[in-house]
């Protein structure tokens, strides 16, 4: 075979195999499916846990679940950026460990700040 071929074989094999895997468990499962097809209205209705939910109803949620959930994604990306730092802090220099360090001061006066507010309780 040619030789640009030969280094991209590996990966159209796994094309294929990441193609097919799926669609015969999809198509295995209308094949073997053993639920009648008519479809009635008690069929259509959400059913969880054994209690039927019904319409939504109409809460407001508090500003505080909106907080948690943001302050949740900072620090969570946060650690996404802390890691590679983190890794090779003996091979990137003083200057990047300064700015190391700005970067955790500016994540961790504004946690001070809602954890005086009381917004973690």
């Amino acid at each position: 075979m040619h030789p640009v071929l030969d280094s991209y074989l590996p990966l159209f094999i796994y094309a294929l195999l990441a193609l097919a895997i799926p669609a015969s468990m999809i198509a295995l499962s209308f094949v073997l499916s053993t639920r009648p097809s008519r479809r009635t209205r008690a069929r259509t209705l959400p059913f969880e846990s054994g209690v039927s939910t019904g319409p939504p109803p109409q809460q407001r949620l508090s500003v505080k679940f909106y907080l948690i959930a943001m302050l949740f994604l900072v620090f969570d990306i946060e650690v996404v950026f802390l890691y590679p730092i983190a890794t090779m802090i003996g091979d990137i220099g003083w200057f990047a460990v300064a700015e190391f360090g700005f970067f955790l001061a500016m994540l961790v006066v504004p946690l001070v700040y809602v954890w005086k507010r009381g917004a973690l309780e």
